[in-house]
């Protein structure tokens, strides 16, 4: 094997490291969102039950005002009741009463279904709060465990990086490595390719004659004429 090539085969092999490496570091801008648009949606939904039931306490304690100031109410007309003389003004005085209590008891009835509602949505607040208590737990843990991720894979970039950049240097022919970066730019990182069979290890065309010839020769670097990748043989190819 043409010594050009065990270099470009390893620089191909720190690419592909590489490329990998900031695969990976591409997607955990992704993965963090995802984590925390999930606890928002949670928080939110958790919020939402815990206004609903104190919205329904803060609706009977109204009902429970308004019924207590038409008691009063009707305290004062008793009073006033007793006071007048004239029968008309009585029998006026006493249908307020009577309508005052015909409404307290409406209120009393609107009350009783709202304890009701009340019951089921503590409940619900209950289990909500469990269940966003171990919501947050999960999100911290897996933002914990995201961050370790980061931190590992801003170590493993750097070394791949650092590996790419040697492997690079180890290549003297500048034509050579600027032919390779096009490749890879075009190829992704199978651009180095064997002819096993007879055919190109990129685009798996047959390839003609000659070139897998000149790659058996190993004499100088040969291209597949369909895709343009660099071919490469050993004696395991045959």
């Amino acid at each position: 094997m043409l010594p050009i090539i065990e270099k470009l085969l390893i620089l191909q092999d720190r690419d592909r490291r590489l490329i990998r490496v900031r695969a990976e570091v591409a997607t955990l801008p992704g993965q963090r969102q995802m984590i925390q648009t999930k606890a928002a949606a949670g928080s939110t939904e958790y919020e939402a039950i815990k206004k609903e039931a104190q919205q329904l306490e803060s609706d009977r304690k109204k009902l429970e005002l308004d019924a207590d100031a038409l008691k009063d109410r009707i305290g004062k007309v008793r009073a006033q009741q007793n006071e007048t003389r004239s029968n008309d003004q009585y029998k006026a005085y006493e249908h307020q009463i009577e309508t005052s209590q015909r409404e307290i008891s409406r209120l009393e009835d609107l009350q009783l279904d709202l304890m009701e509602r009340i019951e089921a949505a503590s409940r619900r607040v209950e289990v909500a709060t469990k269940a966003h208590a171990a919501l947050k737990a999960e999100t911290d843990r897996q933002l914990a465990d995201l961050a370790s991720r980061e931190k590992h894979l801003a170590t493993e970039l750097a070394g791949a990086t650092e590996a790419r950049a040697s492997a690079a240097s180890g290549i003297d022919d500048a034509s050579v490595l600027s032919r390779y970066d096009r490749l890879l730019k075009t190829k992704g990182d199978n651009l180095i390719v064997g002819v096993a069979g007879g055919v190109c290890g990129g685009c798996h065309m047959k390839l003609p004659t000659q070139s897998v010839v000149s790659a058996k020769a190993q004499n100088e670097l040969v291209a597949c004429p369909s895709c343009s990748r660099i071919l490469y043989f050993t004696s395991d190819m045959a």
